[in-house]
């Protein structure tokens, strides 16, 4: 069973916070004053020891040089490397080279897909999503085409419907996973094929319930694989088996966590209030990466991307390592916003 956070984890946790908050004011000093454009395509360093990264913060280039729109989705990388980011915008979902070269849009009819996972079945790469607007989980091939579609119908009444539908996973066997963070707070676990098999979860502040169950994974770090619950606004991070029964909270403490994505024994975790971290096996932090200095911009949709200063993140809320260790972050933003972290110390 995995374990709460200990005091010494704590107090670990209290010394890194004041260290990521003495690099940033060294870091950004003189950067907060006028408008802030430098932000734009000034690339700093963040983060600490083998956690150490290099920022890319224009990172996402477009031909006809107009900003990518509202990112209110997830990130996914497939296997050759490509990096998938849904948004609320007609570019719908974005697939872009690892250095921020634009491919193309796909899936026009998934424009609002909450979040991203990508699996590969029998040789081919399938992106699944979370389509929060159109009130379903959905199954695409890497070219944008829908192959399956999951819906609450009268043939298939889901228990609270899939309105406010925010993640989706899927585990070694083909089952789905969705999780309604904007509405129930129930998760759903369906079939390959789409068929209801099970629900479970509730609404609510006890250990046994989430409060906008934000993103959901497969952890893989433990030999059995388990779902990885993001619980945003208990400020935690919950671990439960396979079929739905809960093993223990894996991490407190958090800035309202949206999304996780694991690489090895560390997880990273996109914190909306302004923040990612890096958190060990026993959910201890080991880093903090692109802390906003200033408390205004921490969850700010509006917040307008020259005023945000060079190196930090004013609401992550989807990311993706890729297989060399590299994150790509996507804030929470009105105008669009996507950086790249190159890992410094491999």
């Amino acid at each position: 069973m995995n374990r709460i956070v200990s005091l010494s984890s704590s107090a670990l946790y209290v010394a890194l916070s004041l260290t990521a908050l003495l690099f940033s004011a060294a870091a950004h000093e003189g950067d907060h004053g006028g408008s802030g454009r430098d932000s734009l395509d000034h690339s700093v360093q963040t983060g600490n020891g083998l956690f150490t990264y290099q920022t890319h913060p224009n990172w996402a280039q477009f031909p006809d040089g107009m900003p990518i729109g509202s990112t209110h989705g997830g990130v996914a990388v497939d296997k050759a490397g490509r990096i998938y980011v849904s948004t609320q915008a007609d570019r719908s979902i974005c697939v872009f080279q690892p250095n921020g070269t634009f491919i193309k849009s796909i899936a026009p009819d998934c424009i609002g897909t909450h979040s991203l996972a990508i699996r590969e079945e029998n040789g081919k790469e399938y992106l699944y999503g979370a389509h929060v607007k159109g009130e379903r989980i959905v199954k695409l091939d890497l070219k944008g085409n829908i192959v399956l579609a999951i819906e609450n119908t009268d043939s298939q009444p889901i228990l609270g419907t899939l309105k406010g539908v925010t993640a989706v996973t899927v585990g070694p066997d083909g089952r789905i996973y969705a999780a309604v963070g904007y509405g129930s707070n129930l998760i759903h676990i369906f079939s390959p094929e789409g068929n209801l098999l099970k629900s479970f979860g509730s609404k609510g502040t006890e250990i046994e319930q989430t409060k906008t169950c934000h993103g959901i994974s497969i952890d893989t770090r433990y030999g059995e694989p388990r779902l990885l619950i993001c619980d945003r606004e208990n400020r935690r991070l919950k671990h439960y088996d396979l079929e739905g029964n809960q093993i223990g909270v894996h991490a407190t403490n958090l800035r309202r966590p949206c999304a996780v994505s694991i690489h090895g024994d560390y997880c990273a975790v996109a914190e909306l209030a302004g923040r990612v971290t890096i958190l060990d096996k026993t959910g201890t932090p080991v880093a903090f990466l692109g802390d906003n200095p200033i408390m205004e911009q921490r969850a700010g949709f509006k917040t307008a991307i020259g005023d945000i200063p060079p190196g930090v993140f004013t609401a992550p809320h989807g990311l993706s390592y890729d297989k060399d260790g590299n994150l790509y972050v996507q804030d929470w933003n009105s105008t669009g916003r996507i950086n790249k972290l190159t890992l410094v110390h491999k």
